[in-house]
């Protein structure tokens, strides 16, 4: 199968602090052990904000930038030595390709790699370090890209990243989570996607904690088995202890990303358990670590989709056993690029994951 690529395409690029425009830029051509992809969607994510208002370290300058790192599409050309893609696969990548060759990335932590934004030792990062996939072109090295099962849509295969960060939360806390208690505090998308992990690996309770009374219910129905809205107990913590027989969950996912959240994962965290801190922080946090200590808790990080999970994350929900639709609530064309990202911050119409099609 041929298609035919363009010279020149439409992309967003970002020229300066909340300064998103849609300009003509040139088709990326591939290099070894690259492929060109037609992006056929690509997800609004909190990292992408951030980098819209803030800017993020070692990303490529003002007025040549184009962000996006959940995307999609149709292999169109291969670069030298690629053999594992063909021109016409489908295909979904991860965010993260790590050098290869630091520490790090040979115990296979690519998504901590020591070199970080240095193009000239290999690293890669999507939409963070160089170009990514808010236009109708994108290159990615194969080792980050994955061939999309028939039945999964381009916008649902955007989820695989939410999902893979999911799936390394969980699999980071380590060993089975068959029969364990699980507290999910903050039903965002990735919330969400460990409620929707923690039943397909068989745990036994899933509690889900926050504060909006529609994703609580959402939740309710992709896998939670009790939900704790903070705005309608007294005592949130108590509500943990009662339902796990005052011992709280062996392993507590904190998506929340505030002080409060923080507080309530350690407390309802049962002695000698796990925390997973899987949010980014707007602001330092002020705990009782004392706590943390007393009672043995293991207060652990992750970063990203790394390990493979969006591999993982694929096959789930392949095997329907995650499934993206009901979180990929809204989709927009490029052009419209603007009202996604303000239903996507705003919330507007219930948005949780916002899908842009170029």
């Amino acid at each position: 199968m041929d298609y035919k690529i363009p010279e020149k395409m439409k992309a967003l690029v970002l020229f300066g602090p909340n300064d998103v425009r849609l300009v003509e830029k040139p088709v990326p051509k591939p290099g070894p052990g690259e492929v060109l992809v037609r992006v056929a969607a690509c997800g609004i994510c909190g990292t992408d904000v951030k980098i819209i208002t803030k800017g993020m370290p070692k990303m490529p300058p003002y007025g040549e930038f184009t962000f996006g790192h959940e995307w999609a599409g149709t292999v169109v050309a291969v670069g030298d030595t690629v053999d594992e893609f063909k021109v016409g696969d489908r295909v979904a990548i991860e965010a993260h390709k790590g050098c290869g060759r630091c520490e790090n990335c040979i115990d296979g932590k690519y998504t901590a790699c020591l070199n970080y934004g240095r193009l000239d030792k290999g690293h890669r990062a999507a939409g963070m370090t160089v170009d990514g996939g808010f236009a109708e072109y994108a290159v990615q090295h194969v080792n980050s890209v994955y061939k999309i099962p028939d039945n999964i849509s381009f916008n649902e295969a955007t989820y695989v990243t939410t999902a893979g960060c999911a799936l390394y939360a969980i699999d980071k806390s380590g060993g089975y989570i068959a029969g364990d208690t699980v507290l999910v505090i903050g039903p965002g998308p990735i919330g969400l996607s460990v409620v929707q992990g923690a039943r397909a690996l068989g745990a036994e309770k899933i509690i889900l904690m926050g504060t909006r009374e529609d994703r609580l219910a959402k939740g309710r129905k992709l896998g939670a088995t009790h939900t704790i809205n903070i705005r309608e107990v007294a005592d949130p913590v108590a509500e943990v202890m009662a339902l796990t027989d005052g011992k709280g969950a062996e392993r507590v996912f904190e998506c929340g990303g505030n002080s409060q959240a923080f507080e309530y994962g350690i407390k309802s965290t049962k002695k000698g358990g796990v925390m997973v801190l899987v949010s980014f922080y707007k602001e330092p946090v002020t705990a009782n670590l004392d706590y943390v200590v007393m009672n043995q808790i293991s207060l652990l990080t992750v970063r990203g989709e790394g390990n493979q999970n969006c591999k993982r994350a694929l096959s789930l929900m392949a095997q329907g056993k995650i499934d993206a639709k009901p979180i990929m609530t809204h989709a927009f064309p490029l052009e419209e690029f603007h009202k996604g990202l303000d239903y996507f911050v705003n919330r507007k119409d219930g948005a949780m994951k916002v899908v842009i099609n170029p």
